[in-house]
């Protein structure tokens, strides 16, 4: 029976208990009103009914506990366990017992069905799973590891008498130790944290009693079930953070000056570089809008990037435009400048929609104020941009970044892209001045006399 089914059962048939609104009490031979309760349950062995006494108790300094107890009057089959009343602890537990003295064998021991029992002296270990829960004693642990060799002693003598002949010899030296004559220890190893060994001098310290608690592996974690639990996974650094968390900060809107917030995510671009995408949206009026920027410095060369397009599914590249990028269409004769959309990281169906959008909305080709004949040149230019961009016709499209913080994405990656030529180049002398890198010193820029020399300040 569960743990919560138990709880379930004694809260409705023990009343004293649940009266007093606690339904764990103290673990004491003088506490009269703690009584088990009486559950008919299925025999496993016969198929009859019999009872199952569930005991909801504390044991001091440690925690909750159910120990339960099954007897069948008609086939005398009888089972006893214990299970924890709490939830696997978030570490697990080593307890390490040097038994000296009679009295050491009559300490308390919870040992859960997922807990470790060894004694180092005579190489034995009770491996978990192999034994039910038990509330027992240092010597009953014993008592139960001699009864589990002994059980199938008959057999073994049957099929190899050698065999069974070194078990009664180990059996003899389990059962010495339960005089104490000689010292030995005993480690209880838990990985769900819920087994203990009594400490009599508590809550002073226990000079025979050594109890260590850890980290469960990912192996002890997935036995227990906590296949999602990685305990030993390497902190993560705070980039590593910044990689995967969205940052959300409060903006004004560009367009109606309402309050809005802007979202920024720092994205890895597969055999590229690290950008920044940012995207503000505003409640009030609607308007929405994204930029992307280079999250690493100025490259020292130029990018000219060259894509032939030839085939539809050429729409679908990733394309990284950064503020410094200009795009060229020979075959229209067409050229958007440095600025021109601001930075983005969409496909080069989108960005071509961008352009042709940024031609449509131009004020002056619309209405009265438009030349004549200017109207039909445009119209003419995006009918020819909507063929590029259904894959009608074959153009070229060139995006030259003196920067170099531009990208066009290869599908044949890591191997060589037939339809695409990347370009680096020296910057001239008028594009480091856009950039500003003319005005920049990296050397030769401390001011005479060493430290604090200002100019006129004496």
């Amino acid at each position: 029976m569960s743990a919560l089914g138990a709880v379930e059962a004694a809260a409705a048939g023990s009343g004293p208990v649940a009266a007093e609104g606690s339904l764990f009490r103290p673990l004491s031979a003088e506490d009269g009103e703690q009584q088990p309760a009486e559950i008919q349950s299925l025999c496993m062995n016969c198929y009859s009914n019999g009872v199952t006494r569930l005991l909801l108790t504390r044991i001091p300094f440690f925690k909750e506990i159910i120990v339960s107890s099954f007897a069948c009057d008609s086939c005398s089959w009888s089972n006893t366990e214990i299970q924890s009343a709490g939830r696997i602890q978030e570490q697990g537990v080593c307890y390490t017992l040097a038994v000296t003295s009679r009295q050491d064998m009559d300490r308390e021991v919870v040992k859960t069905d997922c807990a470790t029992a060894r004694i180092p002296e005579l190489d034995f270990e009770i491996p978990a799973f192999t034994q039910k829960g038990v509330l027992t004693t240092v010597e009953g642990i014993i008592d139960r590891a001699v009864a589990g060799l002994e059980q199938d002693q008959p057999l073994r003598r049957a099929q190899d008498e050698e065999v069974a002949g070194k078990i009664d010899e180990f059996i003899v030296r389990l059962k010495q130790l339960k005089e104490a004559r000689v010292p030995f220890t005993l480690i209880i190893d838990d990985p769900s944290g819920n087994s203990f060994v009594e400490n009599p001098h508590a809550p002073r310290r226990d000079e025979a009693l050594v109890v260590t608690w850890y980290r469960r592996s990912p192996q002890q974690a997935a036995v227990l079930g906590l296949e999602g639990e990685e305990p030993d996974e390497k902190p993560v650094d705070s980039a590593e953070d910044l990689r995967n968390e969205v940052l959300q900060f409060h903006t004004n809107c560009p367009e109606c000056n309402a309050p809005a917030s802007t979202n920024m995510k720092l994205v890895q671009i597969p055999h590229f570089k690290e950008v920044i995408i940012m995207a503000t949206s505003c409640d009030s009026c609607g308007h929405r809008t994204n930029e992307v920027k280079s999250g690493g410095a100025i490259e020292p060369q130029g990018t000219r990037i060259t894509l032939q397009i030839t085939d539809p599914s050429d729409m679908t590249r990733d394309v990284l435009k950064s503020e410094t990028c200009s795009v060229e269409i020979p075959e229209l004769e067409f050229e958007l400048g440095m600025g021109a959309l601001g930075g983005k990281f969409t496909t080069l169906e989108g960005l071509l929609k961008d352009i042709r959008e940024l031609v449509e909305r131009n004020p002056f080709t619309l209405g009265d104020s438009s030349a004549p004949g200017r109207a039909g040149k445009l119209q003419e230019f995006v009918g020819k941009l909507q063929e590029v961009i259904e894959g009608k016709v074959r153009a070229h499209l060139v995006m030259d970044d003196p920067a170099g913080n531009s990208y066009l994405q290869n599908v044949y990656a890591p191997e060589e892209d037939p339809e695409l030529r990347v370009q680096r180049y020296e910057r001239s002398f008028e594009q480091d001045e856009e950039l500003g890198l003319n005005d920049i010193k990296t050397e030769g820029y401390e001011p005479p006399g060493g430290v604090g020399g200002f100019g006129g300040a004496q």
